[in-house]
Formats: structure tokens, C-alpha cells, sequence
């Protein structure tokens, strides 16, 4: 049996990631929470149209909630119902670690983001990450790296091909 791979392909269950949030923050701890969706949503998913950009997480009156994601409806799946592609998602998490994002988020320079939005069996979960803010000379070292490695994959595909 094949292993899923990682990454968004045919094979993945991977839905959505937000690579952004990677190259901004540094990620200090990451949870895994359910999401409150409707019907349409899930189908929406399923076609592989959702996305995590600009997206945030906010915890009030001891809930969390994922705020600007961004679930395109489809044409077929809600003709009954008005699609709010927007909407405000409930995050299903365990108490203590609603406690625990909401004490962190207090401090400053930190906060809590959305990673990625991947299948678990036939439910859609959403790992989400406390990350504190990069400065400007951390995000150009990740470029440099980045393109290091790039650089260093080229040199070695070249040395194995002579």
C-alpha cells in the first residue's frame, strides 16, 4: 500500500497551507483542532477550494474561532442555502489548550495561526501554531537558506548525472 505523500497532490490530504505564516513567524508550538463546518463546505473542500491566507485565529469567552478563511461555495452543492464563503469557523479544541493559546496570545509579539487544513479520516482538521513575529534580518536568512538548498539540489543532480 502507498503512503500518502505530503504536499498538495492528487494522492495528499492536504487541503490547504498557508505558507505565508511560515516565512513570517517562527512556530513555537502547534495544535491540531476540528472545524464546525456545514454540508456545502465540506463538499467545497473535497474540490479542493479552500484557502488559508490572511487568516487568524481569535479565542473569546473560552472559544476559538478561525477568522478570513476563505471556502469558495459550489455551483451545485448549495441551492437551498446562502453561501457565506467568509464565515466565522468555530475551532473544536480541549480546554486546556484554549487556555493555554489564549494565555500566549496575551504576550506580546506572539500569536496563534492557522497552518494547514488536511483530511484525518473523513473529518477536516486544521493545524494551528503559536508563532511569534520574524524580524526582518530572520526572514532574509530564510531566504538565503532557501535558496541554498535550491542551489545545492541543482549541483547535486548535475554531479550525478556526469
Amino acid at each position: 500500500m502507498a503512503k500518502k505523500g505530503k504536499g498538495k497532490g492528487p494522492g495528499s490530504n492536504v487541503i490547504a497551507q498557508n505558507k505565508k505564516a511560515r516565512f513570517e513567524y517562527h512556530i513555537d508550538e502547534t495544535f491540531e483542532a476540528g472545524l464546525v463546518l456545514a454540508g456545502w463546505e465540506v463538499k467545497s473542500l473535497r474540490a479542493g477550494k479552500g484557502q488559508l491566507t490572511d487568516t487568524y485565529i481569535l479565542v473569546r469567552h473560552g472559544e476559538a474561532y478561525l477568522l478570513g478563511s476563505h471556502i469558495t461555495p459550489l455551483n451545485t452543492a448549495s441551492t437551498h442555502e446562502i453561501a457565506d464563503p467568509t464565515r466565522t469557523r468555530k475551532l473544536l479544541l480541549h480546554k486546556k489548550e484554549i487556555a493555554k493559546i489564549f494565555s500566549r496570545t496575551q504576550d506580546k509579539g506572539h500569536t496563534c495561526v492557522p497552518l494547514k487544513l488536511y483530511w484525518k479520516g473523513s473529518r477536516v482538521k486544521c493545524e494551528l501554531a503559536l508563532v511569534t513575529g520574524k524580524k526582518q534580518h530572520d526572514k532574509r536568512a530564510t531566504e538565503k537558506d532557501r535558496d541554498w538548498n535550491r542551489q545545492k539540489g541543482r549541483i547535486m543532480r548535475e554531479h550525478a548525472k556526469a
